[in-house]
């Protein structure tokens, strides 16, 4: 007969955290969010720290090396997704690893015959005023001039207008070359007033610009992820299938961990890939394995040398692997068990093995709650998904800015290896779907907001630590009615201001 659980499986918004003993230490400014990414011995230090607990998910549709790059600014740390070619992965992870900060690809490029409109329609795309003009139309095209806002008056223009006309032309633009430093760059842009200053190869190809208002940027983030050499700390995905060859081309681009993406990790397949990685780099190499939902599935992966191990099974916004396999748990349930297993194992071993979150993230509230449990970091989708910095397009929707969002199962990600069970090379049925998500805005102003809340929150806990957190919550489960509680009720509101994030 198949085996019962006894319990419910519960979801984050079947929970609340009771607020405990605030001393005068309990203040924002005084919490420290700072996790291990890795597995690590009793009494030693972990190989790779995160400033703050967030991770990007291993989706097309969210993390490549710019929103790497944004996140790791901010402390958290980005998976470039895997379900690409092994030479475009690679060249992401190579591009997040030699980012220069302060030097900035062009994001906005046109040919010199394209039109005032063709600028004004980049402009609501991009959210740029600067726009590169390239011969070529490329972000590293030779330089033919540049594009700012002060360059046409659209009350006075057709819009027909060529580009070639209205440019700010290359003699006319103070450029440096590539050898220059940041300091120099930004002497140069405040010794001449200039908004933007073009760097250029020998041949006149537009390398970077660098901006003012990036002057300082350095400042504005304390919390930065930078390994021994100041570079910023990145993730890749991996399969189970050609982990042989994109493995040591992650590892040569400088990839500083990896997770195999799939989703079920208590498989053969997992063992097989942690094996051959600790055949050929022995501990050297940090690959985290998943996803779980029980004890069982967390020993096993623990056993077979996973670095961290990811917790959830179709609680993610896109995704319908319970509604089209009937397989999964509720993510609170299953954050619960396998963070009791974790201390568990910790306890035998004394080896500790982070773990990771992934998926049931609606609420900012959920962030705390899921730390609570027990998790080390998280994991997150479709949060990411909102900003500027993903890598999908921005479109309008019923009047309202949206930004595409598909999941890896999904027939446009086509990524049959993340849910590979050793049988024909392809997506027997879809276990996500193509969606959109309200457009927010930047990453950094979002992030600091929520980790706002979360840094408030853990006060109230009378905690300022993650492990303290963990130690001091005190968690209650709530009943439908006391749900409706919680929100704003026999009340008629002015307006909708609350967002749900």
């Amino acid at each position: 007969m198949a085996y019962f659980f006894s319990e419910p499986s519960r979801t984050f918004s079947e929970y609340l955290l009771v607020p405990g003993y605030s001393s005068a230490e309990c203040l924002p400014d005084n919490v420290s969010l700072k996790t291990p990414l890795v597995k690590f011995n009793k009494g030693e230090e972990p190989a790779i720290t995160m400033n703050i607990p967030l991770t990007s998910a291993i989706m097309q549709s969210v993390s490549d090396d710019k929103m790497a790059v944004a996140l790791a600014k901010e402390g958290g740390l980005s998976f470039i997704f895997g379900s690409q070619t092994i030479e475009n992965q690679a060249a992401m992870v190579r591009r997040v690893k030699t980012y220069k900060a302060g030097f900035v690809p062009s994001d906005s490029n046109v040919k010199p015959t394209a039109t005032l409109n063709d600028i004004l329609k980049l402009k609501e795309e991009k959210g740029h005023s600067t726009v590169a003009v390239t011969e070529d139309g490329t972000k590293h095209g030779k330089l033919v001039g540049i594009v700012t806002s002060r360059d046409y008056r659209v009350s006075r223009m057709s819009g027909e207008e060529l580009v070639q006309d209205f440019m700010t032309p290359l003699d006319k633009l103070i450029t440096a070359p590539a050898n220059t430093s940041l300091k120099v760059a930004n002497d140069i842009i405040w010794d001449n007033k200039l908004n933007s200053l073009p760097i250029l190869d020998d041949e006149g190809h537009l390398l970077y610009f660098v901006f003012r208002k990036d002057y300082h940027s350095h400042k504005d983030n304390p919390l930065e992820n930078l390994d021994s050499h100041k570079k910023y700390i990145v993730g890749a995905g991996i399969n189970t299938r050609d982990f042989a060859e994109r493995v040591p081309a992650l590892i040569n681009a400088g990839a500083d961990v990896l997770c195999i993406d799939s989703s079920e990790g208590y498989s053969e397949w997992q063992k097989i890939t942690l094996k051959w990685i600790r055949d050929n780099y022995g501990d050297t190499v940090k690959c985290g394995a998943g996803n779980v939902v029980d004890a069982e599935g967390f020993r096993f992966l623990a056993e077979c040398g996973a670095d961290f191990i990811k917790v959830g099974i179709g609680g993610g916004s896109i995704c319908i692997t319970r509604e089209q396999k009937g397989i999964g748990r509720g993510q609170a349930t299953a954050l619960i068990e396998v963070c009791k297993a974790r201390d568990e194992y910790f306890k035998e071993t004394g080896i500790y093995i982070p773990v990771c979150s992934d998926g049931g993230i609606v609420h900012d509230y959920h962030f705390t709650l899921a730390l609570a449990m027990g998790a080390d970091f998280l994991m997150l989708g479709r949060y990411f998904a909102r900003f500027d910095e993903s890598p999908t397009n921005k479109v309008m929707v019923g009047g309202t800015f949206m930004k595409e969002y598909w999941g890896e199962g999904s027939a446009r990600a086509k990524n049959w290896q993340r849910y590979d069970l050793g049988g024909s090379k392809k997506l027997s049925f879809e276990e996500g779907v193509d969606s959109y998500v309200p457009y927010a805005g930047s990453l950094k102003d979002n992030l600091a907001l929520t980790l706002s809340k979360v840094r408030h929150t853990m006060c109230n806990c009378g905690a300022v630590t993650i492990p303290e957190l963990q130690q001091k919550a005190k968690l209650t489960l709530v009943s439908a009615t006391s749900i409706i509680e919680g929100g704003a009720h026999d009340v008629v509101l002015k307006e909708h201001t609350r967002s749900e994030h």
